[in-house]
């Protein structure tokens, strides 16, 4: 008898998962949901799911919790959470949808509320006060709008939105590829007054002057962030400097756990550039960057202790790792670069992250190879090693995961 790749992924991590049972004698421990937005199937129109998966709090394996729900559209393509993690939120690129669920401590996803974009939504983040959600947009253009948000995360009005163009190329295509929020050192998860986030951030590239294959008839530099600081009533000010240069094609962006450094991957150049944030929210490149990467980087996180950062290429079909030095925000040279097998993951990996409860156990969802890649971090010296039965089959064409702890955990986080 025969089987398909699918049917022999969730066969090998049916019998992991029993193995690991009957040797622990125990009922195993949650201490995370991962949510990974794929598809039903491969077909262009085929229903978005989103697909739960439970943490081994040992082992760092992954089990289904329950049946996939629908997304609300087709093809999504990025997820985002609230920072106390009672709201998901959903970005379909096939019926320009932004989909609002409700999280409860079952991980049971509940639909709440969606809007419609003017433009395919891209990518999405929710400031840290749980006041503003940051959607940006656009396949031939690119168009950041910020919603509000209700207590109870439902997405409200369309407060502020800005067009991301060059200044010095107005006529110029961007397409956005990420975004992020700088906190505000006031506004935590837990303040009793909701304080907005700082600045916003999005990595774009200049299809006019970036364009394999394709004509390039604009001279601009072809990767950039747009910076744009949030005022009290949320209204967003280009950053003093913005755009900033970002080297051909910046794919994604994320902030240290203190606050004081950005990092970008450059998926055309192979590279991982820092910034150091000036000013409350100025960008200054890393004098001694950028930094070497596997090829195609794709994701870039930061371990919630804040010393090491872990990227996905997508064309090397591993992870990255690298150590921060915390006064500078170097990333050093790259964690036992030789050993590439201990950071091997299934075929096109897009997304990473690393799970928040105890920030021990690090994920990615592979595009070609339908799975997820699981390893589980030393932080000692920030290597990675497979978790147990990985890697852990999904739906089709995945995109994108979000992790939520469970259960009587604190986070693990820095303090600036």
């Amino acid at each position: 008898m025969k089987f398909n790749r699918m049917s022999q992924l969730a066969l090998v991590s049916a019998i992991g998962l029993l193995a690991a049972s009957l040797l622990t004698g125990c009922q195993l421990v949650t201490i995370d949901f991962v949510y990974v937005a794929a598809s039903a199937g491969s077909s262009s129109g085929s229903a978005g799911q989103i697909y739960t998966y439970a943490v081994d709090s040992q082992s760092g394996a992954l089990r289904p919790q329950e049946a996939p729900v629908s997304s609300g559209g087709t093809h999504p393509v990025a997820m985002a959470t609230t920072s106390n993690f009672y709201s998901l939120y959903v970005a379909n690129q096939g019926n320009n949808s932004v989909v609002h669920f409700g999280v409860a401590d079952t991980s049971v996803l509940t639909k709440m509320d969606q809007i419609t974009t003017t433009l395919p939504p891209v990518a999405l983040v929710v400031n840290r006060a749980n006041t503003y959600l940051y959607v940006v947009s656009g396949t031939t253009s690119a168009t950041l709008s910020e919603y509000s948000l209700s207590s109870n995360g439902n997405i409200g009005s369309l407060v502020a939105q800005q067009n991301l163009t060059l200044p010095s190329n107005p006529s110029d295509t961007i397409i956005p590829t990420a975004i992020t929020v700088l906190p505000n050192n006031n506004s935590t998860a837990v303040d009793t007054v909701a304080v907005n986030d700082q600045a916003v951030y999005v990595t774009a590239y200049d299809q006019s002057a970036y364009n394999p294959g394709g004509a390039t008839p604009s001279s601009a530099n072809p990767g950039w962030i747009f910076g744009f600081a949030v005022g009290s009533s949320g209204a967003l000010t280009p950053i003093t400097g913005s755009p900033y240069e970002a080297g051909v094609k910046p794919t994604s962006i994320t902030i240290d756990p203190t606050n004081r450094f950005i990092y970008a991957t450059d998926f055309a150049s192979n590279q991982l550039i820092g910034y150091t944030i000036q000013n409350g929210d100025v960008l200054d490149f890393m004098i001694n960057g950028p930094f070497k990467t596997g090829n195609e980087p794709t994701s870039v996180s930061i371990a919630p202790q804040g010393r090491y950062v872990y990227l996905a290429n997508s064309l090397s079909n591993s992870v990255s790792s690298y150590t921060i030095n915390l006064a500078t925000g170097t990333p050093s040279a790259e964690v036992f670069s030789n050993s590439t097998a201990l950071f091997a993951t299934e075929t096109d990996p897009v997304a990473l992250a690393i799970d928040p409860a105890l920030g021990r156990f690090v994920y990615t969802v592979n595009h070609v190879g339908n799975s997820i890649s699981g390893f589980f971090l030393n932080p000692n010296d920030g290597t990675l090693s497979p978790t147990d039965s990985t890697p852990y089959p999904t739906g089709a064409d995945p995109t994108s995961l979000v992790i939520v702890p469970h259960g009587n955990h604190s986070l693990q986080a820095v303090t600036p």
